[in-house]
């Protein structure tokens, strides 16, 4: 059984920074792909970035490009959502996200097979 916890998160001046991580267990992840969503209040979950575990390619949503990275370290099955240069439109439930063959569709909330507990990023103006 797949596991994902997230850590990180809070309150944050606009302009600051904050960390996300997502630490996973259950099996061997070489052959998924990891990826973080958000969903702010009233509106739908919504891609902010992903990579693949066998290469570390990477993908973004244009409204974060340049300012978040998300990693992998994978002696520690962990990835990471570092955010920079935060704005008060970057304020959501933040979740984590993994799954195998999600290809192309990596956009997709309907591409991945597990999700972790969410942590709320709430950016102050």
């Amino acid at each position: 059984q797949v596991q994902l916890v997230q850590s990180g998160g809070g309150l944050v001046q606009a302009g600051g920074s904050l960390r996300l991580s997502c630490a996973a267990s259950g099996r061997p992840f070489s052959l998924y792909t990891m990826g973080w969503f958000r969903q702010a209040p009233g509106k739908e979950r919504e891609f902010v970035a992903a990579i693949r575990w066998s290469d570390g390619t990477t993908y973004y949503a244009n409204s974060v490009k340049g300012r978040f990275t998300i990693s992998i370290d994978s002696a520690k099955n962990t990835h990471y959502l570092q955010m920079n240069s935060l704005k008060p439109d970057d304020t959501a439930v933040y979740y984590c996200t993994a799954g195998p063959g999600v290809g192309s569709y990596y956009r997709s909330a309907r591409g991945y097979a597990y999700w972790g507990q969410g942590s709320q990023v709430t950016v102050s103006s």
